[in-house]
């Protein structure tokens, strides 16, 4: 498991230090984090990255989240990154969610020249973050990403082919076809 903290102030404090009093790291990140940044965490199985994040979207902690995704991308060479933003605040203004958009499909390019990966992107997103318009993906797919959000897992899942890769999976394992 990964976590990633898309604040670098918070990075100092990830450094071993003798605990004052016995304070989980969860409960202490969620404490500073609802004042000034994301925390996501992070999980690889099987070619899927799966990310929870949680805390305050704006811009700039949307873009330094998303490069700290890249990061686990590349590490762990996933095909299919599965993003739950509900547990994310924060409002965009149409022309923040156009330049995230924009970034988001830059940066996956520029993944793909570095590391010859070009991942699909599924985005799980609810009010006030989410955008019924969908502009943010619009961009993001006019500029050759792959991504494509929804309001629920489930549907994200089976956009990533994961129930019918696990379906075929099963059945030549049972030898059906």
């Amino acid at each position: 498991m990964v976590i990633a903290c898309s604040d670098p102030y918070l990075s100092i404090l990830l450094v071993p230090v003798p605990p004052i009093r016995a304070v989980s790291f969860l409960t202490l990140a969620e404490r500073l984090l609802t004042k000034m940044s994301m925390l996501q965490i992070m999980r690889f199985e099987s070619g899927l990255l799966t990310v929870d994040a949680r805390g305050e979207f704006s811009l700039e902690e949307g873009k330094r989240a998303f490069l700290d995704i890249l990061v686990a991308v590349a590490q762990h060479r996933a095909i299919k990154v599965l993003i739950d933003y509900r547990n994310v605040n924060g409002r965009l203004e149409d022309i923040e969610r156009f330049y995230y958009g924009d970034f988001a499909a830059e940066e996956v390019w520029r993944l793909f020249d570095e590391h010859g990966i070009k991942p699909r992107f599924a985005y799980v997103l609810g009010p006030p973050l989410g955008d019924p318009r969908g502009l943010a993906e619009i961009v993001a797919v006019s500029k050759g990403m792959n991504v494509k959000v929804f309001e629920n897992t489930d549907d994200a899942i089976e956009w990533l082919d994961l129930i019918r890769a696990n379906k075929s999976e099963e059945s030549s394992a049972t030898g059906e076809v």
